[in-house]
Parts: structure tokens; C-alpha cells; sequence
């Protein structure tokens, strides 16, 4: 028996759709994953076998091949769980095949069942609208954040049984709405706050020219001076983001797995201030499999680099191309990837 479903997967800040392809015959007992899963994915095997059972659902013991397509794209992380499981039981004939065909499965099974939180909800909700599939089953932890799109219908699962008897219409679920007018209505709530300053007055002057001007700014002056203090506040004297600014900043956090589980969008202009000991690939972005760095993290927001002269040389020269050309490029062997990085630079250091 062969069944046909959809996921979806990152790559840099963006998704891309993953058809899992699930095929189940008579013969010596195997479980095969291919289509260049790494060890998370090879590890869903196991997961996937016990969720199933203590679901309450026979696993007939049987040949079973599941590829990840397209097969030439390593595939990474713990998302695929649930879209495997589904596979599975269509191919055992335990779900109606009917919606199958344009929804897209996400998620994380623990051994019991239930789904836990992914990473990339937003970009993969984008890619899915993009590519006409119509609705989203995923965890419910980061269905509020994939329902930003509106064009899709998403779902918020809590665990494997429920997606069965959904598909199965044994159950009606509401989809999972966000006003973003709400969310707008909160923006700007943030915790330290540039009025909370007494004096400094030429500094402040300072800083409210250069966020007018969206220009970088250095403050040079002894301990205690409060650099630090004001660099903090700086942010809540920006300009409110507009939605796409949010969108495209909650993307970023979004595959990093840095948005809180009952916030659907950052409204707020990011603050990063990584310490002097930070490496250029965790400032700018990389690894083997390239993620996004500091530089992005503070896309449309401020990065504060406190103590400048204690970075490190080769650490300042890699922040030439993102505060010239507002982006950053990493190239690997395999791959090239571009991360969005148009930030404010703020620096202090003692004269």
C-alpha cells in the first residue's frame, strides 16, 4: 500500500514543501527513511512506532519504505514525526485519504502520543499559501504563529489520536485565528522604557537624531556612565513596525525557535547584545548547515556591542558587508543562503 502527504521543512529563512511518500508491503520486517534524513530524522523511527502503539493502533510488522522528497535536500529536525505517522496509518487504512491531498503535517511525537512545538511555523505556513494547500495541521503550541497567514486554514493538534479522528471527521475543530489588529494594538509595550532616563540630556539628543535618521551610533565614556542603560532604552524610541517588518523579523526568529509559544508575532524591534566573546559565525550566521546570526536576530532592530575594543579583529571585519548591503551571505559547498540583517548598530566603550 502506498499513501502520498505533505510536510514541510527550512532552509535559511525560508520553506520549502516536503511530499512524503510512505510504502508498506508483505515482506522481511524493515523500517527504511530515505531522502538524506539526519540523525533526528532516522531517530523519528522509533518515536514513530510507539506513538502509533500507545495511540491505540495496531503496527502490522511489515516492510516500510518512507522518502522524503525532493531526496537531494538534507532533511533536519524532529517535524517530521507526525507527517510519518500519518503516512503510515493511511497506508494501513486507518485514516480517510480525502483531506490527504492538500494539507500540510508538522510536528513532534513524544512516546505517548502527543505533539510537541516545532520550529518555522510561520515560513512553512507562508510556503504552504504559496503553493495552494489549503490547510495546516500542526501542534498547538505553534499553531497561533502559523495562523498569521490568514489565506490558510490552520489547526492546533494535541497529539496523534486527535489528527486521526479529525481526518476520520469524528471530531469538528476549529481553526486557529489571530486578529492582527490586536496585536497591534499591544506594540510598543516594552519593558525598559527611554523616559525612565534623568538627565543625560546630550545623549539623549543624540540618540533620538540618530533613530530619526536610522543611523549607527558609538558612546564613548567612563564606567558607570550609563552606555549601557541608555542602549537598552533605545529601541522604544524607534518607529512602531509595520506588518511586514514583524512578519519578516518573526520569520527569522521563528526558525531559530526563539518565539515565545503564546506570542503569535513580534511586534516589538528586536535588541541583541551578544557578549565580547561571540565568534563570526554566531554574529553573521553559518555552521555546516547555515543558520541566521546575531546580525539577523536584530533585523529591524538595534545590535549592541558593548565593550567594542574587546571584540575580537576577524569579529568586526565580518560586520562589513551586512551594514553596507543590509543582508548576509553564507556560502557553503552545497549551499549559499541569504539572511535579511538591516539593523541599527549601537557600541559603547571607555575612552
Amino acid at each position: 500500500m502506498l499513501s502520498k502527504i505533505f510536510s514541510s521543512a527550512t532552509i535559511g529563512i525560508d520553506a520549502y514543501i516536503v511530499e512524503v511518500e510512505t510504502n508498506v508491503e508483505k515482506q522481511i520486517p524493515a523500517f527504511t527513511i530515505v531522502g538524506l534524513p539526519d540523525n533526528a530524522v532516522k531517530e523519528s523511527r522509533e518515536r514513530v512506532i510507539t506513538a502509533i502503539k500507545n495511540s491505540g493502533f495496531d503496527f502490522p510488522i511489515k516492510k516500510i519504505t518512507i522518502n522524503l522528497a525532493p531526496a537531494d535536500i538534507k532533511k533536519e529536525g524532529s517535524s517530521f514525526d507526525l507527517p510519518i505517522a500519518v503516512g503510515l496509518l493511511s497506508a494501513f487504512e486507518k485514516v480517510e485519504s480525502k483531506y490527504l491531498s492538500d494539507t500540510v503535517f508538522l510536528g513532534e511525537l513524544s512516546l505517548d502520543g502527543t505533539l510537541r512545538p516545532i520550529k518555522g511555523a510561520l515560513p512553512i505556513a507562508v510556503e504552504a499559501r504559496n503553493k495552494g494547500l489549503k490547510r495546516i495541521i500542526l501542534p498547538a503550541d505553534s499553531a497561533k504563529e502559523a495562523s498569521i497567514v490568514e489565506e490558510a486554514e490552520v489547526y492546533g493538534m494535541e497529539s496523534l489520536s486527535e489528527v486521526v479522528k479529525f481526518l476520520n471527521d469524528e471530531i469538528v475543530k476549529e481553526k486557529v485565528f489571530t486578529d492582527k489588529n490586536e496585536l497591534f494594538s499591544q506594540i510598543n509595550l516594552y519593558h525598559l522604557d527611554f523616559s525612565d532616563v534623568k538627565g543625560q540630556e546630550n545623549v539623549k539628543r543624540a540618540l533620538e537624531v540618530a533613530a530619526a535618521g536610522a543611523h549607527n551610533i558609538i558612546m564613548i565614556g567612563p564606567p558607570g556612565s550609563g552606555k549601557t542603560m541608555l542602549a537598552k532604552r533605545f529601541p522604544s524610541i524607534l518607529p512602531p513596525m509595520t506588518f511586514d517588518e514583524a512578519l519578516e523579523t518573526t520569520k527569522i526568529h521563528s526558525v531559530a525557535g526563539l518565539i515565545p509559544k503564546d506570542q503569535a508575532l513580534i511586534t516589538e524591534r528586536p535588541f541583541r547584545n551578544p557578549h565580547h566573546t561571540v565568534s563570526d559565525a554566531a554574529l553573521v550566521g553559518g555552521g555546516s548547515f547555515p543558520r541566521p546570526g546575531e546580525v539577523s536576530f536584530a533585523h529591524h532592530g538595534v545590535l549592541f556591542l558593548d565593550e567594542l575594543p574587546e571584540f575580537k579583529k576577524n569579529v568586526l571585519e565580518v560586520l562589513r558587508q551586512p551594514m553596507e548591503d543590509s543582508r548576509v551571505t553564507v556560502s557553503r559547498s552545497k549551499l549559499s543562503l541569504e539572511f535579511p540583517a538591516n539593523f541599527m548598530l549601537a557600541a559603547a566603550m571607555n575612552p
